[in-house]
């Protein structure tokens, strides 16, 4: 019950809490927008992995067999199916 009343108030007083008269900068907002970018293109990049390496392995593992364009074609389309 203790915990309760220690997280209600807690609760009220980040509710009630005035503004602050502070300066942010502009820094903060590049910095944001950095981090921003950064978690895109770490996403994309592991995506691009995820998708490519398996597709490179298959066109390295069929050109040592010799088999033809169109074969290797419906191998990766059926991968994505």
């Amino acid at each position: 019950m203790q915990k309760i009343n220690i997280i209600l108030l807690l609760f009220i007083i980040m509710i009630y809490s005035t503004t602050a008269s502070a300066y942010i900068g502009p820094g903060i907002g590049a910095g944001l927008i950095a981090i921003i970018i950064g978690f895109i293109l770490t996403i994309l990049v592991a995506l691009f992995t995820i998708i490519y390496f398996p597709i490179k392995k298959l066109i390295k593992k069929f050109k040592k067999k010799k088999i033809n364009d169109m074969v290797l074609l419906f191998y990766i389309l059926c991968i994505f199916n």
